[in-house]
């Protein structure tokens, strides 16, 4: 069983309190959530025990006071911007998010466009929203944010905002990813508010980096990993520190920012009600870790991940190369290297001795098995099989797949459907595996036995398709890869 590292319960409870305190303190409070509220993998990741959807069953603890209002830069619409562990766009994950919330039963009352400047790409998403009944707002781009406080603060500033209606006392504002303009919408709000007599406040739920871990700490290093194309960098709060004489944690972005934060609250309210970025946030995730070495663990191994999923990036031209430089640097801080990534030397050892692409998968035993490209199935369908079996005790001899149920499924993927490629992809083996297990006992344990890889780790010496790292990610299975490309073709399907 993996170890735990974070007590998600107390979690729950201490948050989800911790927040109607704040609450309870205004008419309405707007609540940034940074980070993803839905689907939390990240954190899942480094705090184990943390559960992905927690932050939304937090909020379902106050789901009769709350609504949540959606935040998307209409420039993200425009250049197509995608979340890079769904591979989809902004738009269809706010459309996505929307569902996902409104099926757990929590209220979302609207969608607001950031930086609206014409695009042609949002206006056919907010027509879009309207035609399925999701009220819209837009805000504009200001001359001089952020520093233009007389500006900003004014009719011609936020005033010129579309002021969204909202009805109760918590708005949740959320964003399909980083960069959406969440902050700069609350702060219109609470100017829009003001001139409305409604007595507002504003807290910000950032769950990393955790202000009260070290600085250092592999957490919070996991984070500045998690983001070296958004070149965040954790440092000490000056301001918390001057206020209090103790010393916190935040982020380069909101640090450099409190500063015109604080004079916006200055003049729209008369005073500013928090002394420093960390009076601001509400996160209690650090006073529920319950086993500090699990989650240092835990964190060292997912900067790794995030090292391989930076080669890979800047491979398919998602991020500059001097991302690397940053991601070495992180590595360095953490005192961790490659080879404690330890799927990753036998799959190219195995790729080395057959001369061919080969994936490994290290099982929550420590065990390691492999699988080698064959003229059936791909490497990773070969070692996803592999690994069944021995989750199984099946022999690694005895065949799960007839070759008489492979080469039907070949014919077809080559002579009618067009593909070149006639091998398995994980998708069709594991189906194929379904088949066969109607009749065969020993192919039913295989299949019986796919929860049991939730939580372990891969590496495949080639990239793989989008279908085998997909269905690798549902499975629960954490992928590395080597930023190479099976074939010489100048065209890759992202």
């Amino acid at each position: 069983m993996a170890h735990i590292g974070f007590d998600n319960d107390a979690y729950l409870k201490r948050q989800s309190q911790h927040i109607r305190e704040r609450f309870a303190q205004f008419d309405k409070l707007y609540l940034e959530f940074g980070g993803k509220l839905f689907d939390d993998f990240h954190a899942s990741r480094v705090l184990p025990g943390f559960q992905p959807d927690s932050k939304v069953r937090m909020l379902l603890e106050l789901a009769d006071q709350a609504e949540l209002v959606l935040v998307i830069n209409a420039d993200h619409i425009e250049k197509n911007k995608r979340r890079g562990d769904l591979g989809i766009t902004y738009d269809l994950e706010t459309l996505r998010l929307i569902d996902a919330f409104r099926g757990l039963g929590l209220y979302v009352s609207s969608v607001c466009l950031t930086q609206y400047a014409g695009q042609s790409a949002a206006n056919r998403f907010q027509d879009k929203l309207e035609k399925l009944g999701i009220p819209t707002y837009r805000h504009y781009p200001i001359d001089g944010y952020p520093a233009n406080i007389s500006h900003i603060v004014s009719e011609a500033g936020f005033g010129k905002n579309e002021y969204i209606k909202t009805t109760r006392p918590l708005v949740v504002v959320t964003a399909p990813g980083p960069g959406s303009g969440k902050m700069a919408t609350c702060l219109s709000q609470l100017y829009h508010e003001y001139r409305h007599g409604v007595n507002a406040g504003y807290a910000k739920f950032e769950t990393f980096p955790i202000w009260n871990l070290p600085l250092k700490h592999p957490v919070n290093l996991a984070y500045e990993a998690a983001t070296v194309d958004l070149q965040d960098v954790n440092m000490i709060d000056p301001f918390h520190l001057e206020a209090y004489g103790e010393v916190t944690v935040n982020y380069n972005r909101d640090v450099e920012i409190f500063p015109v934060v604080s004079a916006i609250f200055e003049r729209i309210f008369g005073h500013c009600p928090y002394k420093s970025p960390t009076d601001m946030g509400v996160n209690m995730a650090g006073n529920c870790i319950v086993d500090d070495e699990v989650c240092r663990e835990a964190s060292l191994q997912e900067i790794l991940r995030r090292y391989y999923a930076t080669c890979y990036d800047i491979k398919v031209g998602r991020m500059e190369e001097d991302a690397m430089y940053r991601m070495e640097l992180v590595m360095s801080q953490a005192g961790v290297d490659l080879s404690e990534r330890r799927c990753v030397q036998p799959a190219l050892d195995r790729a080395r001795d057959t001369g061919a692409p080969a994936t490994a998968i290290e099982l929550e035993d420590g065990t390691i098995v492999t699988g080698k490209t064959s003229p059936l199935l791909g490497a990773t369908s070969a070692a996803l099989l592999n690994a069944l079996k021995y989750l199984a005790g099946i022999d690694d001899a005895a065949l799960l797949i007839s070759p008489a149920i492979i080469e039907p499924i070949q014919a077809l993927k080559v002579g009618h459907l067009g593909n070149h490629n006639p091998r398995l992809h994980t998708d069709e083996t594991l189906l194929a595996l379904a088949i066969c297990a109607v009749h065969d006992p020993q192919a039913q344990r295989a299949v019986d036995q796919l929860p049991k890889l939730k939580g372990c780790e891969a590496h495949s010496t080639v990239i793989l398709s989008q279908v085998d790292s997909d269905l690798l990610r549902k499975v629960g299975i954490r992928l590395t890869v080597e930023p190479v490309y099976q074939s010489k073709k100048l065209f890759h399907k992202q």
